[in-house]
């Protein structure tokens, strides 16, 4: 059993189903209940259920917990929550905050720099997978940190909120990097796999032939992808949250641009997938619901002459 007080900020679409897998694991230890916080606190009443305690405030959460994990919706939030953990001043000091944020590669860097000088030691860990991985607990988690701290949450990751870790050094610029890079290739595979669809669709040989050849020739990742769309989820019902939103799709490719041309290359593929987000985020915001990060899949099919809407998403709404 742990001796180690854990603590959890941010109960979004990816931090709620973390913090709970990772609650249940600490209840099953006999470890101490996981404390929390979110704006929104009325969001980690399931946690609660669970046995999560909730905090007052960051600062409280912080005084009173040794390690801190943070599941964040960008660089904005990070900076604005690191402002109010480092009002917890010298109590920070010997602690650790783990932040699976998706962020840029220089916002974890600042972030470490920032702990460091109050003592706080920083792990810099995205993850891969979207909402429903993350509720099966099922994420790749990638690692970049002290060795020490590293080790000290190990026990938390594979088999409680992960099924693997890749592990890429000290330096944090480099996990946040690795996840940029990742959400690069995830990008532009969607991409592709959308623009297969609607040829597939536009030339009579429809998705189900086309998502058949994909789950035996192309793997679980395609496959994946290729059931966001036949299944409707890259439009998701109104009042149903993305499995990955749209918003923070933008940023994410955003970001591996801006790193790209920062290392003097051009990813001509992003850019494409990018430009075809932003109009998908046109029409979220024309239609007021959000959408998912595969919504380019709407927007290649107006393109084509086809429904932003397939049939099967048109029908489940006027079922709705």
């Amino acid at each position: 059993m742990t001796t180690l007080k854990l603590g959890w900020i941010g109960l979004g679409s990816m931090g709620l189903p973390m913090a709970t897998n990772l609650q249940q694991h600490l209840s099953k230890i006999g470890a101490s209940n996981l404390q929390y916080y979110n704006r929104t606190i009325a969001r980690g009443e399931p946690l609660k259920a669970q046995g999560g305690v909730p905090s007052a405030s960051i600062k409280d959460l912080v005084t009173s917990t040794d390690i801190v994990f943070m599941s964040l919706s960008d660089d904005a939030a990070l900076e604005a929550t690191l402002n109010s953990v480092i009002e917890a001043g010298d109590s920070l000091s010997g602690k650790l905050v783990v932040d699976t944020s998706t962020v840029h590669p220089d916002s974890s860097a600042s972030a470490q720099t920032r702990l460091a000088e109050k003592g706080c030691q920083f792990i810099a860990s995205p993850v891969f997978g979207a909402s429903p991985v993350a509720a099966q607990g099922q994420l790749l988690w990638i690692v970049a940190g002290p060795d020490d701290a590293v080790e000290l949450i190990s026990p938390f990751l594979v088999g409680v909120m992960g099924r693997g870790v890749i592990r890429v050094g000290q330096d944090v610029r480099q996990s946040s990097m690795m996840k940029t890079t990742g959400n690069f290739i995830t990008a532009g595979m969607m991409e592709l796999v959308a623009e297969a669809h609607v040829l597939a669709e536009k030339t009579g040989l429809g998705s189900q032939n086309l998502e058949a050849l994909i789950e035996q020739q192309y793997g679980p990742l395609a496959l994946s992808m290729s059931k966001r769309l036949t299944t409707g989820a890259y439009m998701p019902a109104r009042g149903e949250r993305p499995w990955s939103d749209l918003n923070l799709a933008l940023k994410d490719v955003g970001h591996g641009i801006t790193c790209a041309q920062q290392a003097g290359v051009k990813l001509e593929v992003a850019e494409i997938a990018l430009g075809h987000l932003k109009e998908a985020s046109e029409f979220s915001k024309a239609e007021e619901r959000p959408l998912d990060s595969s919504s380019m899949y709407g927007v290649l099919r107006t393109k084509a002459g086809l429904s932003f809407q397939t049939d099967s998403v048109k029908e489940r709404d006027e079922n709705k």
